[in-house]
């Protein structure tokens, strides 16, 4: 599954490279488009709010008429879409292409978990995605970095212009790489009607219910700190483009090392659901302690770099995890439970990133109250999922791909 892989691979890089890649240029877009920092990270928000609506959409459609063509349909238009956002002449317009950037989008999400759900289960999956998370968190490592060099050759549309290729290589490495997962024999059919039922099918599993809202609150506080940190290593700690790119590259590193671990761990038969908690306590313990120092006045470089390293590296166990044992729970209606994950995440995600501001440029302490309290939410909805440790019975993991 090579091919399979990397085409999975590089659909994992489209949500990354779209939100981190732009974040070293929000002082410098506020000034030129005439905004502040609440509404330069409103394009931020658009773009989450269009992934939960595709995540409605996308979903329920690969269940019914299979996986490649929504896919394909998906990854063409993002590409389009962000070729406009280069051209945009203000932020209302950026920000509504923003949107569709992100409701087209989250065809290579939702549909990218669903294809794994299809080819193995179990605690297969849960290496595959980590396998993906440890690859694609190349993106994030990058993305700001690169972010970084663009802005200061070509400005942040350079930046568009950017990612309007990699849409374009993504889109060939669809249709290149991923055959169709979903056989005609086990697509959903039915109307509204039945769609109702699997969603209620769906909902009423406390199991994917309490993993989905750990994988949400989660991506909550991976998401105030996205928001939040060019401008706490901007204002804050008077970084430049280039130091703040680096110094926020690290957290990326440090999840990408993590997933890594956790892909192995899982291989050799480490329990998911206990890498899960040791990564969300992991992470409160940092977001804690930088809630601490920021509230007490005394944040420091080195004291962020290794806090934000230690939350973020707890993130990388957490992720892969959760979302692999939601989905284990109803693999015969994978894509409507990704597209619930996916929106549930998304919609965090769009709640928490302006929210992080309001304060205005010059405080950590939304960012990392944000940050500390939707992990302990992430923490309650693990133990809940089973009503007592958070892990939720997993059928034996078939090492082989699906029929």
């Amino acid at each position: 599954m090579p091919l399979l892989t990397t085409a999975l691979v590089l659909l994992c890089f489209v949500g990354p490279l779209s939100t981190d890649m732009y974040l070293p240029a929000f002082p410098r877009m506020a000034a030129e488009l005439g905004t502040d920092a609440p509404g330069v990270q409103l394009t931020l928000t658009a773009f989450l709010v269009g992934m939960v609506l595709g995540h409605l959409v996308f979903g329920p459609l690969s269940d019914r008429y299979g996986r490649r063509g929504p896919l394909l349909c998906g990854t063409v238009v993002c590409a389009v879409a962000t070729c406009l956002c280069a051209v945009a002449p203000s932020s209302a317009w950026l920000t509504g292409l923003r949107l569709v950037a992100g409701f087209s989008g989250a065809a290579g999400v939702v549909i990218s978990r669903a294809v794994v759900s299809d080819v193995t289960e179990g605690p297969a999956a849960a290496r595959l995605f980590g396998i993906l998370m440890t690859l694609s968190g190349t993106a994030p490592v990058l993305a700001p970095l690169a972010g970084g060099a663009v802005i200061g050759a070509a400005g942040w549309r350079g930046v568009f212009w950017v990612l309007t290729g990699v849409a374009l290589v993504v889109a060939l490495g669809v249709a290149a790489g991923i055959p169709e997962s979903l056989p005609p024999h086990r697509r959903e059919r039915g109307g509204g009607g039945h769609l109702l039922r699997t969603l209620r099918e769906v909902v009423s599993d406390r199991a994917y219910v309490g993993h989905t809202l750990t994988f949400s609150f989660g991506f909550g506080a991976l998401f105030c700190y996205i928001a939040g940190a060019p401008f706490v290593l901007r204002y804050v700690l008077g970084l430049g483009v280039g130091a703040s790119s680096v110094a926020f590259a690290g957290g990326a590193v440090a999840t990408t090392l993590s997933s890594a671990v956790s892909a192995r761990l899982v291989g050799t038969g480490a329990p998911p659901g206990r890498l899960l908690r040791g990564g969300l306590y992991a992470m409160l313990t940092a977001t804690s302690a930088l809630l601490a120092v920021a509230v007490a006045g005394a944040l420091t470089l080195p004291v962020y770099v290794s806090l934000t390293a230690t939350a973020c590296a707890g993130l990388g166990l957490v992720m892969a995890n959760a979302a692999s044992l939601a989905l284990a729970r109803v693999p015969h209606a994978a894509g409507t439970a990704s597209a619930l994950l996916g929106t549930a995440q998304s919609a965090l995600g769009a709640l928490v990133a302006p929210l992080v501001g309001l304060a205005g440029p010059d405080t950590a302490v939304p960012v990392f109250a944000g940050m500390t309290v939707c992990t302990a939410l992430a923490l309650l909805a693990a133990r809940t999922a089973t009503g007592k440790t958070g892990t939720a019975p997993v059928r034996a993991g078939a090492v082989q791909p699906r029929a």
